[in-house]
């Protein structure tokens, strides 16, 4: 005959010793209970903890990235000529910046949105002279000349976000801990 269980089931958690003081998280003890001093921390990293964390969503992101390109190329046109090493040496942390800042639910737009961003800020310094025509060709040229720039950046914000979902989807699983299927007793 089966025997129902009455009460809810245990679960089977260490306790966690109370934490008296904020020194306890900064500096968990060691080996054996042993408590290491904790290391300094550079004045850098902690101002960069103090800058607010932008959340942006699939389209602020690219507008941010689209934005922030088209700025840099007319500087670019008008204080180095329209230099593409310029324009590629900081697109990469504009791409870096747009995959970093981009909400998690969105994070599939960063890589889609700074190629487009790239496009977007090489028309000031792609050198097209004459109508539309002469514009467009100008911008499909610089785009083939310069396509090393545009995968290294794409390549930089794929990278971050494919960290950044990974890093989510491990937070999530450890929330959520799976217990015994209900119905089962541990140990038959």
């Amino acid at each position: 005959m089966e025997q129902h269980r009455i009460s809810p089931p245990r679960s089977r958690q260490r306790p966690q010793p109370p934490l008296s003081s904020q020194s306890a998280l900064a500096d968990p003890p060691g080996v054996y209970g042993v408590r290491h001093p904790a290391r300094p921390v550079p004045p850098v990293v902690q101002a960069l903890r103090r800058l607010p964390g932008p959340r942006l969503t699939g389209l602020g992101g690219g507008l941010f990235a689209c934005v922030a390109m088209l700025v840099i190329g007319a500087l670019d046109w008008l204080l180095f000529d329209g230099s593409a090493l310029v324009y590629g040496v900081l697109f990469l942390p504009v791409c870096a910046l747009t995959a970093l800042w981009v909400r998690g639910p969105d994070l599939v737009t960063a890589p889609i949105s700074v190629p487009i961003a790239f496009a977007v800020g090489i028309v000031p310094i792609s050198g097209g002279e004459g109508g539309l025509g002469a514009q467009i060709m100008a911008v499909v040229t610089a785009l083939a000349m310069h396509a090393g720039w545009l995968y290294g950046g794409t390549l930089v914000a794929g990278l971050i976000t494919c960290v950044r979902k990974v890093r989510e989807m491990g937070r999530r699983r450890r929330r959520v801990r799976p217990g015994p299927p209900p119905g089962r007793r541990p140990g038959s």
